[in-house]
This record gives C-alpha cells, structure tokens and sequence, in this order.
C-alpha cells in the first residue's frame, strides 16, 4: 500500500486557504516529499504525518514556491535529533541552491546527500520503489517524477514441490531472494508466475503538455498534474509562462490511460477550482480538482 498526500495546492505563493504544492507519500516505513515550499512543515503538521520517516525529498525545479520551505524543515528535523541520512533529489545545481539556503540553516546532525538528475530522465531505486525522474518544459529546467513499485508474480507450491524446494526455503524465493541449496541455485522464477501488476504515481507541475508527461504517466494509478488555470481565455498566459490549464491537464490524463487524476498548482486567483470540473470531466471523467490534504491509499489489485 502507497500512502499519497497532496499537502497543498496552490501556486506562487501560499494563502490563508491553501498552502503551496507538495506531495508526501509513505511507503513500508520511508516517506517521500516532493517540493518543499513555504509552509510545507505547518501541512504536514495539520496532516498529522510525521517527519521523521522522510529520507528522500525531491525537488521539480528552484522558484521559490518550490523550494524555499527547506531550511525551515531541515532545522525542524535537526532540532528532533534525527542522525540518519537525507537524500535530496533535483536538476543540475542542487548542491549550489542547497548550500546557499543552508546557511540559515548551517549545523545539522545528520548528513545530507545531493544528488543531481543527470540528462533528460533518471531513474532511482530505492525503499522498495522505483522513482523516475523527467524533463518537463517549463521556463527553467524541471522535471517531473515517477514512482513504481511492481509486485511479483503469485507463488506456485505446486511448482515448488516439483523443483523438491524444501519449504524452509519458500518464503525467500517469494521475497525475490536467490537461495542456495545442495549445490542448486534456486532462483524465484523457479516458484513465481508472471509479474502482476504494480503500483503508479505520476507527479508533474509548472510545464507546459509534453510527450514525456504522456509517456511517464501512461498506466497510473494516480496523475497529480499542474492545472494553473481553469479559465479557457487564460490559454495564452500559460503558453506563455509554460504553465498548463485544466483542460490540457485533462487531455494528457486521457492521452495516458490514466485511472485517476488530480489538479493542483493553482493560481492565486484562482478561487474556485470547482467550478471549471464539469468542463474538465468532460475530457477526462475521473479528474479531481486537488485540495489541500487531500489523500489516497493506492494497493495492489
């Protein structure tokens, strides 16, 4: 089971109703956050998450409703004695950004790890989960991510007491380990069918549609995609800013066979993001205009 939560959904700058974008996730015991912006640390509070699971925070881009959340919530977990690691994940000068924001923040006492995406898409293993991260077309360089986690096929004893596998050893094969026994290596073909299907996220905000959003978020479970504005007229602003519109969300969530989608990054003016849904369903039926806190359990079928 995936834990998701949209923090927040708004864009630019945060408002008395709605905190800016970011997205936790919880998955056997690790947390995940994707963007840190200002506020980020009061909606997890008003969550009810913690922060102590999260070891990997990854960032889409640098404007400062993306990142400048960071140090707050670096120096909130320092302050909780937290020692172990935290991975930090974004494009190319993470480290510079990183360093420059640290100085509010300069002791810690745990290490930080930088790792900066190489070329126009990058993919991680990690905490049981395949994170993918790719190039997005925004007036910065941005990327949005993918997070997988694939299930095994289903176990077959029958197919195990042909190969005369003791039982000892069944529940390691089914975990995907490879056992050695009398001289035999048995590996977990030998007992799993094929791969079932596993589970998708599909995160992406401050870009214009592309064929990357189509491809990385073809299948998902859930498609968190960027819909800044929700009137039609604005079309030409988002070209020109490189942002996107509900409806352009809408027709990549249906281009990608995606189950469900919600909306977020919204404009400050943008006050009732309800209103256009009716319109937007039209495009793609499952759609969902993102709220603040809004959650989901994604789990195997």
């Amino acid at each position: 089971m995936l834990d998701v939560c949209l923090l927040g959904c708004g864009g630019m700058m945060p408002l008395p109703y709605r905190w800016l974008t970011s997205l936790m996730t919880r998955y056997n015991g690790s947390s995940l956050l994707i963007d840190c912006g200002e506020g980020t640390q009061i909606a997890i509070k008003e969550k009810g998450w913690s922060f102590k699971p999260i070891d990997v925070i990854c960032f889409t881009h640098y404007h400062g409703d993306h990142i400048s959340g960071l140090p707050g919530l670096l120096l909130t977990m320092g302050n909780a004695d937290r020692r172990e690691p935290l991975t930090l994940i974004g494009p190319k000068g993470l480290e510079r950004v990183v360093t420059a924001l640290r100085v509010i923040a300069p002791e810690l006492p745990f290490p930080i790890h930088c790792v900066e995406i190489e070329g126009t898409e990058q993919t991680f293993e990690m905490n049981g989960y395949r994170l993918k991260a790719f190039r997005v077309n925004h007036n910065v360089l941005c990327y949005g991510y993918a997070l997988e986690i694939d299930r095994a096929g289903k176990f077959d004893p029958e197919r195990a007491k042909a190969e005369q596998i003791p039982q000892m050893y069944w529940k390691h094969l089914q975990k995907g380990e490879t056992v050695e026994y009398e001289g035999r290596i048995l590996t977990p073909d030998l007992v799993l069918g094929p791969p079932r299907k596993g589970i998708k996220l599909t995160y992406t905000t401050d870009t214009r549609p592309t064929d990357s959003i189509r491809e990385n978020a073809k299948g998902s479970d859930l498609f968190i995609c960027e819909g800044m504005y929700g009137e039609k007229e604005k079309i030409a602003k988002a070209r020109e800013y490189k942002h996107m519109t509900f409806y352009e969300a809408a027709q990549l969530a249906k281009d990608a066979q995606v189950k469900e989608m919600w909306l977020t990054h919204y404009s400050p003016s943008l006050t009732r993001a309800e209103e256009y849904m009716d319109d937007v369903r039209k495009i793609f039926p499952a759609a969902k205009a993102g709220k603040d806190k809004m959650s989901a359990e994604l789990n195997f079928e």
